[in-house]
């Protein structure tokens, strides 16, 4: 469901030093497993993926999508839907109709497991869209357990946001139901074997809830668990103390949370609202609150951005596909949404059918080179303090660079916001041997050589560093 708190501006103050804030790192007890660590996020909104859209249809996808180097397949919502209040004609996937049921519409339980067995056969995990806030108003909960829901000063059932008027929020003070929602995220865990659940809304349920409930699924199998929220992202203007004071999401319950932050300043650059250094202030600030082994999730779109914000090539332009190779090198876990290989520049119907056209995927090499830079190379991955990240000096406004190493393993990354091309200095820690991703060729660089960069684009080079070995008989 979209969630759009206020945007408040964000500038680190003077008196806060880039050494002196940090985060508390013990609260952190959240474990990743290893699969995880160079991982990547892929959304599947099966309504509109195929002309079918069903499981059976989607499935034929899974060996496309793992070439392309996905490590982790987010399903959309797969229950019933309500029919009460619906919007369009065939509703919200977030207005959950039975917590225990299939959604018709995509196929069976049967199908789902097939699903599930296909991924891992390819080596790729499954979450489920959890949506624990709010039901719609014909799930059976409403007649048998009313005291379940919040109701208003006249007793009536209210939506937990205004205009989310197909859906209907719970009451998570009463112990039964937070007993009935566990067992409902255990049944399909047992049932279908998956592998985790993106939570929707996360941070409108109370944090203890998810915490109870992944110490109970996490007994049955260890979980990935993805909060639709983001802590960096708060719902007011608050001050750099209270901005810094909370970060309970992701100290026990979940393994990632959304970068929404970094979406929205990207946003606001390429509308020339903010500039392009600021990611730098982000950055601070995300170290400041979070230690390094947190994942957070970074993005151009997602189905909520795509359907109501526009595409990414509504709302970024030329920068589309220079912002989408920062949200892939950057620190975290990047999700690629359904389409966005298709080079997809229109907005998806969110309540009724709109199958993509595919177009033999315009984009899949583009996501490809990136996504398996992300998969293969030891200083890309995911939460991993022993990777360096450090920014290319510049004085061009139009450029932002970086390097990540680790022991001797690099990647430079840098974009060009300007329309026509740039050059960048490189340092003298530059100076060697490299791989042009996507150029597929091998660059020399000396010292005091410049990059160039061509108009709205990027370069991405890619030194592996292979430590010799010796044994003695």
């Amino acid at each position: 469901m979209p969630y759009t708190p206020a945007f408040p501006s964000f500038t680190k103050p003077a008196s806060v030093s880039d050494s002196a804030a940090h985060a508390d790192a013990h609260l952190f007890q959240v474990r990743h497993p290893e699969w995880a660590a160079n991982a990547t996020i892929y959304e599947v909104n099966l309504r509109n993926y195929t002309p079918e859209g069903t499981f059976r249809a989607f499935e034929a996808h899974l060996p496309r999508l793992a070439a392309m180097g996905i490590s982790i397949v987010w399903l959309m919502p797969i229950h019933p839907i309500g029919e009460v209040e619906r919007k369009g004609s065939l509703g919200s996937q977030y207005a959950v109709q039975d917590y225990f049921g299939v959604n018709q519409e995509f196929g069976t339980l049967a199908d789902l497991r097939h699903l599930v067995q296909a991924a891992h056969a390819l080596g790729l995990r499954v979450l489920l869209d959890w949506v624990a806030n709010h039901t719609s108003w014909d799930n059976a909960l409403v007649q048998q357990h009313p005291d379940w829901y919040q109701h208003d000063a006249a007793g009536r059932l209210v939506p937990p946001v205004p205009d989310w008027t197909d859906v209907v929020a719970f009451d998570y003070s009463q112990p039964a139901l937070r007993r009935y929602m566990n067992d409902a995220l255990l049944y399909w865990v047992r049932e279908a074997d998956i592998d985790g659940y993106r939570c929707d809304v996360a941070g409108l349920v109370p944090t203890d809830f998810w915490e109870e409930a992944r110490l109970e699924l996490d007994a049955v199998k260890p979980l990935f668990m993805l909060a639709e929220w983001d802590e960096l992202y708060p719902s007011g203007g608050l001050s750099w103390e209270e901005f810094n004071s909370d970060t309970k999401l992701l100290e026990k319950a979940f393994n990632m949370t959304f970068g929404l932050r970094l979406h929205y300043l990207l946003d606001h650059i390429a509308e020339e609202k903010q500039p392009l250094r600021d990611i730098d202030v982000y950055l601070a600030a995300e170290r400041a609150k979070y230690p390094p082994s947190v994942y957070l999730m970074h993005f151009t779109s997602n189905h909520d951005v795509n359907s109501w914000d526009g595409t990414e090539y509504e709302r970024l332009g030329p920068l589309a596909l220079p912002f989408a190779v920062l949200t892939v090198l950057l620190p975290g876990m990047p999700l690629v949404y359904t389409g966005q290989e298709a080079a997809l520049n229109r907005r998806l119907a969110f309540f009724d059918r709109d199958p993509i056209d595919w177009q033999d995927y315009p984009l899949q090499d583009f996501y490809t080179r990136l996504l398996q830079l992300k998969r293969r190379h030891p200083a890309l991955r995911n939460g991993d303090a022993a990777s360096r990240f450090q920014r290319l000096p510049s004085s061009n406004q139009d450029l932002y660079g970086f390097l990540r190493h680790k022991e001797g393993a690099a990647v430079l990354c840098v974009i060009n916001t300007a329309a026509t091309p740039q050059m960048l200095p490189l340092p003298p820690e530059a100076a060697g041997s490299w791989h042009d991703v996507f150029g597929d060729t091998p660059l020399a660089i000396r010292e005091g050589d410049q990059l160039p960069v061509p108009a709205h684009g990027w370069r991405v080079l890619e030194r592996v560093y292979i430590q010799s070995t010796s044994s003695t008989v």
